[in-house]
């Protein structure tokens, strides 16, 4: 069983508290000598600092003109993005290979490299060595070598050091194989609730039902009774939203905001994913909001371009749509519910993928044109209500067991981390545990 040491002193800093008598705090930079060595790519194989560590850099990951004018890396070095928005890319080096100018590489002197890949990632250390950077944009300011090496550490016998390491790498690798094992299993819920959706929108619910060919391969048999229509042929209106200028914030009270693109998102529309329209925008010349609207996202990125929600209760907020959103009205003969399932279905995302241009992989469109043409099957109205009831009920089941397992991870998360922190601020006395 892990127990506290049996004395601690104050160290004085926010980001270690107590820390164990026996331990010293010296500066960084006494701990690490800074490698500063310009390389090339060429000969040194280029590096990617990640949340996950230091990776060879993949193929598809976008390269710099900056290949002759890179930093050196060797095995055993600590590596650390600069830039506040990648707070957290950082690790030991297992290779030996070359990183961008804006990364910091560290190689110990007094530390055990396993140690201080824990140590500097720790949650704690990470908040500290961003509180030292500068800059005028919050989010990209960058913390210098030069502030880093300043920073107190906390430093122990290498033998304490190994042991913390070995303990550490032992439980994270633990923690994460659990991680991994419950993530594996939120993935086969998403496929069974896309199996469920595309069955029930292409087959419906009678096992039974005489079949036919649709004569489409996306679709492929459907009952024989069903109407194989052309989208345009249900559709009462298309309407298009509109962009003013608006604050990153989101409204407030009765403020008008409009959509961002995230509101639209698998089904479910998200009211608090806007932003507050200036003052002086006239809210009316937009598409306000309501319950049971239809939307589907007309750009984004090709895996969720003709993404599509129908609304629920907004309560008294006043949102108009984006102008990256469609609403779409439908005739008396066909449920939105039931065309927002259809939607979802692995059959009418292969038809929309067939539809996106883009002039990259980042941004996909479609149009007014490509939405009308679109084919669907289409089943009895009364039809059409039993199985969004079957949906309805069936899908809330594997969401509650889904939203559990995602909250185990969060928790694991969180584990992970402040056991991460314990130790390595000597909260934790794993030398007996070791």
């Amino acid at each position: 069983m892990m127990m506290p040491y049996s004395a601690y002193k104050d160290s004085k800093l926010d980001w270690l508290g107590k820390i164990p008598f026996h331990w010293d705090l010296v500066k960084l930079g006494a701990c690490f000598k800074e490698r500063n060595e310009k390389v090339s790519d060429k000969d040194f194989a280029a590096l990617s600092v990640t949340k996950n560590g230091i990776l060879p850099q993949m193929e598809h990951v976008a390269k710099t003109d900056a290949g002759d004018n890179r930093k050196k890396v060797c095995i055993g070095d600590f590596v650390i993005n600069s830039r506040s928005d990648r707070k957290g890319s950082s690790g030991t080096s297992d290779y030996d290979g070359s990183v961008s100018l804006i990364s910091i590489i560290l190689e110990p002197r007094l530390y055990d490299p396993r140690f201080a890949h824990h140590l500097l990632r720790s949650y704690n250390f990470q908040e500290e060595f961003y509180k030292y950077g500068k800059g005028i944009v919050a989010d990209l300011w960058s913390t210098r070598y030069s502030d880093m090496k300043n920073i107190f550490v906390p430093l122990m016998p290498i033998a304490e050091q190994k042991a913390i390491a070995t303990f550490l790498d032992r439980e994270t690798q633990r923690i994460d194989s659990l991680i991994e094992e419950k993530q594996n299993f939120i993935k086969l819920l998403k496929e069974k609730r896309q199996a469920l959706i595309s069955h029930v929108v292409t087959k419906g619910l009678n096992p039974n039902v005489e079949m036919q060919d649709s004569g489409i391969e996306w679709i492929g048999q459907v009952p024989k009774h069903w109407k194989l229509i052309t989208h345009n042929y249900v559709i009462n209106k298309i309407e298009q939203g509109w962009s003013p200028q608006a604050d990153s914030r989101p409204p407030s009270g009765a403020q008008w905001g409009v959509t961002k693109l995230s509101s639209v998102k698998s089904g479910t529309f998200y009211p608090d994913e806007c932003k507050a329209l200036l003052d002086g925008d006239d809210p009316s010349k937009g598409l306000k909001v309501q319950a049971d609207d239809f939307l589907i996202s007309r750009a984004n990125t090709p895996e969720l371009v003709g993404d599509v929600c129908v609304v629920g209760d907004v309560g008294n907020r006043n949102i108009i749509l984006c102008d990256l959103i469609y609403k779409v009205s439908y005739l008396d003969e066909v449920s939105n519910r039931y065309m927002m399932y259809w939607f979802l279905s692995s059959s009418a995302r292969s038809q929309i993928k067939l539809d996106a241009r883009g002039s990259s992989m980042t941004m996909a469109k479609i149009s007014q044109s490509h939405i009308k043409a679109w084919k669907i099957p289409l089943p009895t109205l009364s039809e059409q209500e039993s199985s969004v009831i079957y949906l309805d009920k069936s899908l809330s089941k594997i969401d509650e067991v889904s939203a559990e397992v995602e909250h185990s991870v969060s928790l694991l998360k969180e584990r992970r981390t402040s056991l991460i922190s314990a130790a390595v601020t000597g909260k934790i006395d794993i030398r007996e545990a070791v």
